[in-house]
């Protein structure tokens, strides 16, 4: 499952590239998780936000997500390009491998894949520059998980991004 969905995202990174010349983004972001963070402008205050990242807490995992995200461009005002505050719903998969996993502090070891299934709402500030391919994000994700059990996690990040 874990190779299946690496395969997917590194084949569908490229076709967002290709069908939009400005308006996708591509860089790190750092935190739990960290990973590649992407962005495809779909509108102007809407865009749809991704990641492929590893995290480190609740004994290591494979982290896929995808977002909706709503901006709210002029509710920060700053001398020099545009402080963007940015919410919306996603999803989220995490994927243990065969070493245990962490869930309500405990570990477990069962010796099977887990993989987790949530509705994620980041909430976050993009500080978009003047005339320059970059942007800078902080956000904080609170996430309902709901397969294989119910519980609330949060997660958070701080990323940059190139744009195309």
């Amino acid at each position: 499952m874990k190779k299946f969905l690496v395969l997917m995202s590194l084949v569908a990174l490229p076709l967002l590239s290709r069908a939009q010349g400005s308006g996708f983004g591509l860089g790190l972001m750092v935190g739990e998780p960290t990973g590649i963070s992407w962005k495809y402008w779909i509108g102007g205050d809407r865009a749809l936000d991704g990641g492929v990242a590893w995290g480190l807490s609740h004994g290591g995992y494979f982290h896929l997500h995808a977002d909706y995200l709503f901006h709210k461009m002029d509710l920060i005002q700053v001398s020099e390009g545009k402080l963007p505050v940015y919410f919306g719903p996603g999803l989220r998969i995490r994927s243990w491998g065969d070493d245990g996993y962490w869930r309500n502090g405990k570990y477990y070891e069962d010796g099977n894949n887990r993989v987790d299934l949530g509705v994620r709402f980041p909430v976050g500030i993009a500080y978009l520059f003047d005339g320059a391919p970059v942007d800078i994000f902080l956000e904080v994700v609170p996430t309902l998980n709901l397969i294989p059990e119910t519980d609330v996690d949060l997660d958070a990040a701080l990323g940059a991004r190139y744009w195309f």
